[in-house]
């Protein structure tokens, strides 16, 4: 592994790279940091070069100000840059959750410089209004009561129930990461996506492969709303996780890890 940084906007991004190969950006969502990856990292390390960011405002990144989702596009690229100067090596950009969301971005502004996307559990729509009305009053929690005390009470219904009373250590592990977000980042967060616009139609004009791993159980990205949006790109490469809410990554992350592996191995 390699620990490495930019300076975007005068502020601190740090990223990990792992492995060798073909290069895939692994791209993590709301209340989380690179660590989130770590059961993919250690799969995919042997046969991918795996880059790893933590997104402004997250783990050891410091946050942009006013940063909004096509900020953090633009940070994937500055680092695609740093990695890649000669501009000639296309990646694969896989984004959870809101990572997904800068993927979508990542594709609307920057098509060239990808090979193939993939949503875990994400999607192109943009926020209803009662959306849009359950992140404000999230934002008013954080104001008030703070983002630790937010994520404590938040995370446990990203997972199904049963994985919350069998893994109660991963679960406090993904709680304690929160105690490094500040306020600011988090409203930064939600206002971003709250924001964000439908991107849709990046889906439809996509030339590459796009996987979509979606969560049986995901209340964060409703199943029957994720395979909406499936048959919109060419080329869609599907995987409904049954076991699994809003991370899969770590609920079925062998079952994930091997939908990634072969999705990668295919479409490079």
């Amino acid at each position: 592994m390699e620990a490495k940084h930019i300076i975007c906007q005068n502020s601190f991004v740090y990223y990990q790279v792992y492995g060798a190969g073909k290069p895939v950006v692994l791209l993590h969502g709301f209340g989380e940091d690179g660590k989130v990856w770590q059961p993919q990292i250690d799969f995919l390390q042997e046969h991918f070069r795996l880059i790893v960011p933590d997104i402004p405002g997250s783990g050891q990144s410091e946050i942009i100000k006013d940063a909004n989702i096509d900020t953090y596009a633009d940070v994937v690229k500055q680092i695609i840059d740093k990695e890649y100067p000669e501009g000639q090596e296309q990646v694969t950009l896989i984004g959870h959750s809101m990572g997904g969301y800068a993927t979508l971005s990542f594709a609307e502004k920057y098509p060239g410089c990808l090979n193939s996307i993939g949503l875990f559990h994400s999607t192109a729509f943009a926020d209803s209004e009662e959306k849009k009305q359950t992140r404000r009053k999230a934002i008013e929690f954080i104001k008030t009561k703070g983002a630790f005390s937010f994520l404590k009470t938040s995370i446990p219904g990203l997972f199904t129930a049963s994985f919350v009373e069998n893994n109660p250590e991963k679960i406090n592990a993904l709680i304690g990461y929160g105690k490094n977000f500040s306020n600011e980042a988090l409203v930064q967060y939600y206002e971003a996506m709250i924001e964000r616009p439908d991107r849709t139609r990046v889906l439809k004009q996509m030339n590459t492969p796009v996987l979509f791993i979606i969560g049986e159980n995901d209340m964060a990205i409703p199943l029957q709303s994720s395979l909406q949006q499936c048959y919109l790109p060419d080329q869609s490469c599907v995987t409904i996780l049954e076991q699994s809410a809003h991370m899969g990554m770590w609920e079925e992350s062998e079952k994930a890890n091997k939908v990634l592996f072969n999705f990668l191995f295919n479409y490079f």
